[in-house]
């Protein structure tokens, strides 16, 4: 061997031993706490998808079992004096009239549901802790209800975003931070907040993505720029008084660096998941203790499929891929945390087009359960109820009782669609590799059919629809149904 090659070679060969030992460390010095860090968001804007769709994916995480319900909430009008009580105590004025909305929802959690109403205002949230510990709330301030609200009053995603941060600077908020993903058919905002009365939001590009694990991702603002942000006004002031933040020493006020609880910030399962989304996506392509960036360009346009194979990965083929040494070569056992997750409950795209009827033009394809498991079933807008398997009772009692955790989710409804999507991934689990092979042909030949056939469908649909919008959304409630109860029936040899 050549004397240059030889160098050459010992060169690479350190390289690859202190990666390697770089990535070691990392996983080894994840926090205690990292089983605090669920959920996972993609926001794409309209210029940056393949249809001119905004889009929002989203893996809803929670550790324990849960039962998913669905409900199809209708426009009402509401009393003169009625309020909405919120979880500790405090009251709020209700409106006379309030939108309808697809509610996603999870009883006894209180910040694991999910909306998509009838303007095409969808949303989500990852918990993002930050540094504050004790301030001042207003009756106990807000938490569950603030995405709810924002659901029912809000006719764009800016719009949710005015009243969500209204609603934290006067109550207060009542968890340690989150951040809201909050997508329209025009346009994708992220409002972070934090304990207490502070918060800021940013707006997505519409030729740009954005990915956000469980740390705050937005890190420099302008608040007199109000087309991009939006926040409280002593947002910096306030960091400056904490001293969070030193002018004189810090620079430029980072939001993030600032506000963000350093452990969620170290945190490997957020790192690592933040950095294989960006990478599976971006036109550019980062090393994982780089700084990565709050919003990208795509490498390619962005499809509902692209969305998919993202809420699905399990690390495949990089250095954080452990598989195979999992018991039952289970990915979701893997030591850092993937995006597709041991403690999935569901994952969702959210596909909003202001070409078409909200009616038509907001889809919410979801895939119960786990993304890698089982099939995004393509749910309208438009659809007059939900099956009965998918949901229990009526929206107004599930409601009142939805802080009532279950004992047991499998005496509640046994019959319940949701409890075999659970037992379908369990039982998937006992031996990952050789069972996901057979899923995968399924899975896959169930949902390239539905993408093939949606333009067709819609078109038809659309047509019916500007003449007879009453037809059209029966026809959408028939087929929204047939594909459900399909997707169920789908693993049943």
């Amino acid at each position: 061997m050549k004397k240059k090659h030889f160098k050459y070679f010992i060169n690479i060969l350190l390289f690859t031993c202190v990666f390697s030992l770089f990535i070691t460390e990392l996983i080894n010095a994840q926090s205690v706490n990292e089983n605090e860090y669920n959920c996972f968001t993609i926001l794409v804007g309209k210029n940056a998808t393949t249809d001119g769709s905004v889009m929002l994916a989203h893996n809803e995480d929670d550790h324990g079992e849960h039962l998913v319900n669905w409900y199809k909430v209708p426009f009402l009008s509401h009393k003169s004096r009625e309020t909405i009580t919120l979880m500790n105590g405090a009251k709020i004025q209700q409106l006379k009239e309030t939108n309808g909305y697809i509610w996603l929802e999870m009883q006894g959690m209180k910040f694991s549901d999910s909306y998509m109403n009838q303007w095409g205002v969808t949303i989500s949230s990852d918990q993002c802790r930050s540094k504050e510990k004790e301030v001042e709330l207003k009756d106990g301030g807000i938490g569950y209800w603030l995405r709810r609200i924002m659901a029912e009053r809000a006719k764009s995603a800016k719009e949710a975003v005015k009243i969500g941060g209204r609603m934290v600077e006067e109550i207060g908020y009542a968890s340690s931070g989150r951040s809201y993903c909050i997508a329209d058919p025009d346009e994708v905002w992220i409002l972070a907040v934090v304990k207490g009365k502070h918060w800021v939001a940013q707006r997505v590009p519409d030729n740009k993505v954005a990915c956000i694990p469980n740390y705050y991702t937005i890190t420099k603002i302008d608040l007199s720029d109000t087309n991009n942000f939006l926040g409280a006004s002593d947002i910096i002031d306030y960091a400056i008084q904490k001293k969070w933040y030193n002018p004189d020493i810090d620079g430029t006020f980072n939001f993030r660096k600032a506000y963000a609880d350093t452990s969620s910030l170290k945190s490997m399962s957020n790192i690592a998941r933040h950095w294989r989304a960006v990478n599976l996506l971006s036109n550019k392509k980062y090393n994982i203790n780089d700084e990565l960036p709050f919003a990208f360009y795509p490498e390619n346009k962005i499809s509902i499929s692209d969305l998919m194979i993202v809420l699905r990965d399990h690390y495949e083929e990089t250095e954080f891929y452990q598989a195979d040494t999992c018991k039952n070569n289970n990915p979701h056992k893997n030591k850092v945390m993937p995006i597709c997750s041991e403690t999935n409950q569901y994952g969702f795209i959210a596909q909003l087009r202001s070409v078409l009827p909200i009616d038509i033009g907001a889809v919410l394809w979801l895939a119960p359960r786990r993304p890698c498991t089982q099939p995004f079933i393509p749910w309208y807008y438009g659809i007059i109820d939900i099956p009965d398997i998918y949901t229990m009772n009526n929206h107004q009692s599930a409601l009142e009782q939805h802080f009532q955790a279950a004992d047991n989710i499998y005496d509640i409804k046994p019959d319940h669609a949701f409890l075999t999507f659970i037992n379908i991934a369990d039982s998937v689990d006992k031996d990952y590799k050789n069972n996901i092979k057979e899923i995968i042909e399924k899975r896959d030949a169930f949902e390239e059919k539905l993408i093939k056939n949606q333009s067709g469908f819609e078109n038809q649909i659309y047509y019916i629809y500007q003449n007879d919008p009453v037809k059209a959304k029966e026809m959408l409630n028939e087929y929204t149904s047939q594909q459900a109860e399909k997707a169920v029936e789908l693993y049943d040899k």
